[in-house]
């Protein structure tokens, strides 16, 4: 089960995401105004709320849970996995 919720912080989304797949993970993201120009289209709550959740199924798809960092900026994924700027960008 995923769970993601978010809040502003600045010009920021600062979105706490939850993970139990058997074991339970915590992971706060940070998503700027260019992160959700370049990869949502939208520029509020729910719209970085999706643009993260949409995120972890495409990192989870990749490694465990306990793999991914417990906190990063979203931007950080393409450096991992360069597939995800095309994946994403809109």
């Amino acid at each position: 089960m995923l769970s993601v919720h978010g809040f502003s912080q600045g010009d920021a989304w600062v979105c706490e995401v939850d993970i139990d797949d058997g074991s339970k993970t915590h992971h706060v993201v940070t998503v700027t105004k260019e992160d959700l120009d370049r990869w949502s289209g939208g520029a509020g709550q729910k719209d970085a709320e999706d643009l993260v959740a949409r995120s972890f199924e495409f990192l989870l798809e990749r490694e465990p849970a306990t793999s991914i960092l417990h906190r990063f900026d979203l931007s950080v994924i393409q450096r991992y996995f360069p597939e995800y700027d095309a994946q994403f960008r809109r």
